[in-house]
Parts: structure tokens; C-alpha cells; sequence
């Protein structure tokens, strides 16, 4: 049966709800086209050749880059070692796809360690499906946090003369970057864009995203720039996923409240323990079983509030329309269901006899003619968006990655279950061995116990759960899961090196910062 729709009616993706096209996200992609969204204050330029110049950038083009430069007397050595140079260019400043297939490997883009990385990229091949939205909407909730992450992404380039600073310290990647960038440099061509009006949907979410971001930041001077990349990095690709996993739970709630402001009281629990199975990998499965089953109920309320904000004549610009949707399918004012049924009896009508009897099975426990045109579009189009909400979520979550919190075995016997890989740990490490008195930050020691609850308390993430009001009447069998899960913690923290045990006494197990800061 082919239901059709018309064009406006089959769209998903509502910028009020998540930014983000449901697709297969790379992080690195993300981040660079975030980078491009700083630069030009929230706006994606349209890129266009400089005259005589292709617009595809390959490997050759850097090599010549650089060869240049040689000859220019600005580089010693390359034109000496091409295979290295070669391998430095492949391995250090690019990213790929199809990395390794010769005859299909192709740039995306420069690695994302300057701001100025979006300027040489293959935009094909650097598609974000517009996650790098979401981010900079989060970043919008603290102002200052967004311009001193764009200052220090910017560092060793000055905009103005479009050279490099020479008075700043970089490493030699970044270096590397910045002189393939002054001699590639493809025009842009401003556009418009209203993806500064609207604010995010969680906004606590949001601000927790930044204050992360501004913890990070205060290490700059601390920590190398490639290893405060990747901390952002790790940190934006679980802030993106856990945003949408919160979306996934909450918004069916704002449905039956009408309102923004519902009750959040998310959490998952993480398997430390790296064991499919292990007591507590069956509790993390259930959570993350949860999280896939109430994705049909989140696919059901996006395309509700589409079908109220096209009721209202509504656009998805301004974050106060989304208020207005919301009002109007709990308080439903008259003419809602006249023109509901009016859109029914449109669609219903070009249906062929044994459609219409497939669809009055579908439709024939629903009440009003709202639902029924609302199960009418989940039938055409909820499994296509359900199979890629579930694709989003797992690359988005880094799944099978050390950078992630989310894990899925060959088996069927080992399904999804969240996991803490030991990169994202030590990424939380980092933020939370950090104290303020709010005008400045300083690093602290603290013991196993009160980092699991700041993880708790922070992000929503259980590693010890005995203590949930979910768990309060928990048998042997998770008693003993939880147990074992915090000494699988302790055992990560060895790993990153943030835990020794020095002594027996609880009291003297302490994470000790690896940067300090006073």
C-alpha cells in the first residue's frame, strides 16, 4: 500500500524539537560544520570556486601545498621525505571517507582542529544533517562560553588579514592546518539563515552542555590543544545523544501536559564492567530496551506538533510557536477537529478500495480525525524515521567506542545496553575534578563515592544504583550487579590513571587531577 503524502506533510525534522535530520552522524563532521556556524554566527555560507580552481580537493592538491611552501622557503625537508609528508597529510590533517579503498577514498575535510577547518572541505562528503545546529543553539543559552570557545579554536590565525599569527604557540598539526588553509581558500557566499531564533527545547540541557564546554576551556593552557579537541569532542558527540535520548522520554509528556516545563526525571544505568555477561549488563539492556521502545511515541509527537503548527499557520522559527502547538493539543479550540477531518477526507479519497479497507483497520480504534490523520502519516512514514532514529542514537552515543556510552554485540543474546567507555570517563574526570567559587576554578581531589554521584546528579548516568528510588526493593542478584559495576568503575579509573590504591581505608581512595589548577 502506498500512502502519499504531500510535501510538507511528510517532513519530520521540526528545528523547534532537534535540529538534527535523522541519519548516520560523524562526530568529526559535526564539529567541523559547527566550526563554519561560529565563524559566520550561526549561518552555513554557500561555497563557491575561486576562478580557474576545481571544486573537488584531494590529496594531491595538499601535497602541492606544500611543495609549494618548500619552495617558498616557509618549509625544509618535505620535498626530501614525500612518503611521510604523504602519511603526516593522511593520518594528522584530514579526514576521509572510505579511508583505505583506493579507488574510493575520497577528503572530507580537514581534521576539525581549527576553527578555520570548514574552508577546505568537500561538502558531499561533509554532511552533518544539521547536528552542528543543535550545538550551537546549546551554546547560545551561555553567550560567553561561544565566543571564548571560538577564540580558542581561532588561536594562531588572525581573521582580518586572513594569515597566520605568528606570536601564538601551536602545535605542529595545527601549524600544518593553518598553511594548507592561507593556500586553499575557497569563497563564500553569505545566506540566510533564522537558526538564531530559536532556543533550545531542554535548556537546562543545553546550559549543562556549556558549562561542560566552559570547564574544559579553563585547561587550555594546561593541556595539549589536539587533547582539549578531543575532550570537546567526546563531550558534544554525548551531550548530542543524550539530548535526544531526553527528547526521546520527555516530549510525549509535553503532549499530555501542553507544556515545556514537565517533570524530568531521566536516567539510565551504565555497565562499567565491559561484559555482555556481566549481572549488570541485564539492567543497562532494559534501559536502553526502554529508550528504542518509546521511540515510536516520540516519532507520534514530532509529527503531532507539525500538524498543530500547520493548523496554527505556524513556522518552526520561532521557539514561541512551538509554546503556542503545544497549548493547542491540549486545549483544543473549535475548528481543530473540522479541519483535521477536512484533511482526512482529502487524503482518504484518493485511496483505492482495498487501501481505504487496510487503513479503516489502522485507524479504527482512533476517536477523532486528528488521530486518524496522525496514524495515517506514522504509517507512511514511521518506520523510515524509527530506523534512523535508531542509527542516530548509536553514532551520536559513539556505540562499540571508547568514546561512548553505548555498546551492541554481533549476538542477538547481547543487545544495546548503555556502557561508560574509559575516554568518556576520563572526559567527566576531567570536568568534575573541577571546583569553582564562581569567579575562578581550581582542580580537587574526590573520593570514588562522590564522583559517581556527581555522574548521577550531573548526567543522569548510574553506576551504583542501590541508593535509586527504583531499586529500593532490588533482590541479591542486583545488589551484587551494582557491586560489581563499582569496582569495574575503580578498575577504568586505574586505566586512565586517575586511581590508585594506596591504602585499605575507603577514606584514602582518592581521584587525583591530572592537570592541576590553582
Amino acid at each position: 500500500m502506498a500512502l502519499k503524502l504531500n510535501k510538507e506533510e511528510g517532513v519530520f525534522r521540526n528545528e523547534l524539537i532537534f535540529t538534527v535530520d535523522a541519519k548516520a552522524i560523524n562526530i568529526d563532521n559535526t564539529m567541523v560544520n559547527l566550526f563554519m556556524l561560529l565563524r559566520h554566527n550561526g549561518q552555513r555560507p554557500k561555497q563557491r570556486n575561486r576562478a580557474g580552481t576545481s571544486a573537488v580537493i584531494d590529496i594531491n592538491v595538499l601535497k602541492n601545498v606544500f611543495k609549494k611552501m618548500e619552495v617558498d622557503g616557509e618549509m625544509v625537508g618535505y620535498n626530501d621525505h614525500p612518503e611521510a609528508g604523504e602519511l603526516w597529510i593522511r593520518n594528522n590533517l584530514v579526514n576521509m571517507v572510505s579511508r583505505g579503498n583506493v579507488d574510493k577514498e575520497k577528503i572530507s575535510s580537514l581534521r576539525p582542529i581549527h576553527l578555520e577547518s570548514y574552508r577546505v572541505r568537500n561538502v558531499p562528503n561533509t554532511r552533518d544533517y544539521f547536528s552542528a545546529d543543535q550545538v550551537y543553539l546549546m551554546l547560545g543559552c551561555n553567550p560567553a562560553v561561544k565566543e571564548d570557545l571560538k577564540s580558542f579554536l581561532m588561536e594562531g590565525w588572525d581573521p582580518v588579514t586572513n594569515k597566520i599569527n605568528a606570536s601564538q604557540d601551536l602545535d605542529v598539526d595545527s601549524l600544518g592546518l593553518l598553511h594548507i588553509i592561507k593556500n586553499v581558500m575557497p569563497g563564500f557566499l553569505e545566506s540566510n539563515s533564522n537558526l538564531n531564533q530559536i532556543e533550545p527545547l531542554l535548556k537546562e540541557d543545553a546550559e549543562l552542555y556549556c558549562d561542560d564546554v566552559k570547564r574544559l576551556l579553563r585547561y587550555k593552557t594546561r593541556i595539549p590543544r589536539n587533547v582539549l579537541i578531543d575532550y570537546l569532542k567526546t563531550i558534544t558527540s554525548f551531550h548530542l545523544s543524550r539530548y535526544i535520548q531526553k527528547t526521546i522520554y520527555l516530549l510525549p509528556k509535553m503532549i499530555d501536559e501542553g507544556k515545556i516545563d514537565v517533570m524530568d526525571n531521566w536516567n539510565v544505568v551504565l555497565d562499567a564492567t565491559d561484559s555482555f555477561e556481566s549481572r549488570i549488563s541485564k539492567i543497562a539492556a532494559t534501559d536502553a530496551d526502554d529508550m528504542t521502545k518509546r521511540i515510536y511515541d516520540y516519532i507520534k509527537a514530532t509529527f503531532q506538533i507539525n500538524a498543530a503548527l500547520r493548523k496554527l499557520k505556524k513556522d518552526k522559527t520561532n521557539s514561541e510557536n512551538l509554546r503556542q502547538a503545544l497549548d493547542t493539543l491540549k486545549n483544543k479550540a473549535q475548528g481543530f477537529e473540522v479541519y483535521f477531518e477536512t484533511l482526512w477526507d482529502h487524503l482518504y479519497h484518493d485511496l483505492d478500495e482495498d487501501d481505504k479497507e487496510l487503513v479503516n483497520d489502522l485507524v479504527k480504534y482512533e476517536s477523532s480525525y486528528f488521530d486518524r490523520y496522525v496514524e495515517f502519516i506514522i504509517k507512511a512514514k514511521g518506520a523510515y524515521q524509527y530506523k534512523y532514529n535508531i542509527q542516530m542514537i548509536d553514532n551520536l552515543s559513539q556505540k562499540n567506542n571508547d568514546r561512548g556510552f553505548l555498546a551492541q554485540g554481533r549476538s542477538k543474546k547481547h543487545p544495546r545496553r548503555f556502557m561508560l567507555g574509559t575516554r568518556l570517563l576520563e572526559t567527566f574526570v576531567q570536568i568534575l575534578v573541577l571546583e569553582t567559587d564562581g569567579a575562578k576554578y581550581t582542580t580537587k581531589s574526590m573520593s570514588i563515592e562522590d564522583l559517581m554521584i556527581k555522574i548521577r546528579k550531573r548526567y543522569g548516568l548510574i553506576i551504583n544504583g542501590l541508593g535509586e528510588e527504583r531499586f529500593q526493593d532490588a533482590d541479591v542478584n542486583t545488589h551484587l550487579a551494582f557491586k560489581e559495576n563499582v569496582e569495574a568503575f575503580k578498575h577504568k579509573l586505574r586505566q586512565i590513571g586517575f586511581y590508585n590504591d594506596l591504602s585499605d581505608a575507603y577514606l584514602l581512595q582518592k581521584i587525583r587531577p591530572r592537570y592541576e589548577l590553582k
